[in-house]
């Protein structure tokens, strides 16, 4: 009996995709415990739909995450820090700090853990910071950091 998997199953395959079972094992396990459903024409034209319907959102998702890529180019974020002798900076800039200044300056909504910083910004000057909007996407921040007065 070939089944539609409605969840991961570790001995069958991923959700969604179509597998060949005993039929015992398609009424006694798969089907009573909801882990799939019988692939017949309705079911197969639901699952056409719903991939369908995901490969439309992953790709507005795609366009969304380049067009932030494309904004933040044209973004900086300045923060403002107490330093020291030589411009070196009392503490260091954080990904939480970057991603508040950015809401706060430019209206952005950043997710600190997306934001990634090579090593820790502990001097004064303009930085290049990479966030990651998307698993294809990566845009990048200026982040000026000036003293304190």
């Amino acid at each position: 009996m070939k089944v539609i998997l409605l969840q991961d199953v570790k001995s069958l395959g991923k959700k969604g995709e179509i597998v060949n079972v005993s039929d015992g094992y398609a009424r006694n396990f798969v089907l009573p415990k909801k882990l799939g459903l019988e692939a017949n024409t309705s079911n197969l034209n639901d699952l056409k739909l719903q991939r369908a319907n995901a490969d439309k959102v992953a790709q507005e998702q795609l366009e969304a995450a380049k067009e932030l890529a494309a904004l933040l180019e044209t973004k900086e974020v300045v923060l403002k820090m107490k330093s020291g002798e030589g411009g070196r900076a009392f503490g260091s800039v954080s990904s939480k700090e970057i991603a508040a200044a950015a809401r706060e300056q430019c209206g952005l909504e950043l997710d600190k853990k997306k934001i990634q910083l090579p090593e820790a910004i502990k001097t004064l000057g303009v930085y290049e910071v990479s966030v990651k909007l998307h698993t294809k996407v990566t845009g990048k921040l200026r982040v000026k950091v000036v003293e304190e007065n």
